[in-house]
């Protein structure tokens, strides 16, 4: 008994096409060009999923360099001085402090500096 495609086909094709929906002319229409924008899509959003990373650890010592600047302390400085003290705390949460606890990050300076002054 010989099988026929038609229905698996038919499905492959619409779910392709459902994907580029939204896609500008006949990306979104045609389905051989759909295919190719979805993989290409599928490619840049799984590219982005790594670049966020870094984007937003860059963010994080932007802001902490920042809030050290203003403590009269260079960022690398504070970093081991923080180090110096065993105070584990990553950049995500420092740069929290650091907008929305000034005083607190101020504290944690101040360790920092009595750690490097030893």
């Amino acid at each position: 008994m010989r099988i026929k495609r038609s229905v698996n086909s038919l499905k492959k094709r619409r779910a392709i096409l459902k994907q580029a929906k939204g896609y500008r002319g006949s990306k979104s229409k045609l389905y051989r060009v759909a295919m190719e924008a979805v993989m290409k899509s599928g490619n840049y959003a799984y590219i982005g999923r790594r670049l966020k990373k870094r984007d937003f650890r860059s963010l994080w010592i932007a802001r902490i360099n920042a809030a050290c600047h203003a403590n009269d302390i260079s960022y690398s400085r504070f970093m081991y001085g923080l180090k110096l003290a065993d105070i584990k705390l990553n950049r995500k949460v420092l740069a929290e402090l650091a907008i929305s606890n000034p005083s607190e990050f101020a504290n944690l300076v101040a360790t920092a500096k009595t750690q490097i002054a030893k």
